[in-house]
């Protein structure tokens, strides 16, 4: 069963179609740190920030289990939406890893980072 995991930003629009999304608002925003604004979650300072994170390891498990268990029922595709503020970096970083995590299992997965090459929010 094919599995698609949407990156996205609130600040840039809705929420994608999706089965179920995760808002990744309430963990510390890398943007904050004037160091890693430009940077995304491609970026190793910014996935070992985000990682580090306390509760996102665990959200990182519920999502690939969560994506895991829909994709067991019915004949169609699984789409999961995860936010962040500007779709940068926290919910790159998330779905990059969930992505990880269920190919190693051997899901067939496809990552859209939907708002990743737009500008750096301004707040």
């Amino acid at each position: 069963m094919a599995i698609t995991i949407i990156s996205f930003g609130y600040l840039h629009g809705p929420t994608p179609a999706a089965d179920f999304a995760q808002d990744l608002r309430s963990f510390r925003d890398p943007h904050v740190d004037p160091a890693m604004r430009q940077l995304t979650g491609r970026d190793q300072a910014v996935i070992t920030k985000v990682l580090g994170t306390p509760g996102v390891p665990a959200v990182i498990n519920t999502l690939a289990l969560a994506c895991a268990a829909r994709s067991g029922y019915g004949d169609r595709p699984v789409t999961a939406a995860v936010g962040c503020a500007g779709g940068r970096h926290r919910s790159v970083v998330v779905i990059n890893t969930v992505a990880r995590l269920l190919r190693e299992q051997g899901y067939d997965v496809t990552v859209q980072h939907r708002d990743l090459a737009r500008p750096v929010v301004t707040r």
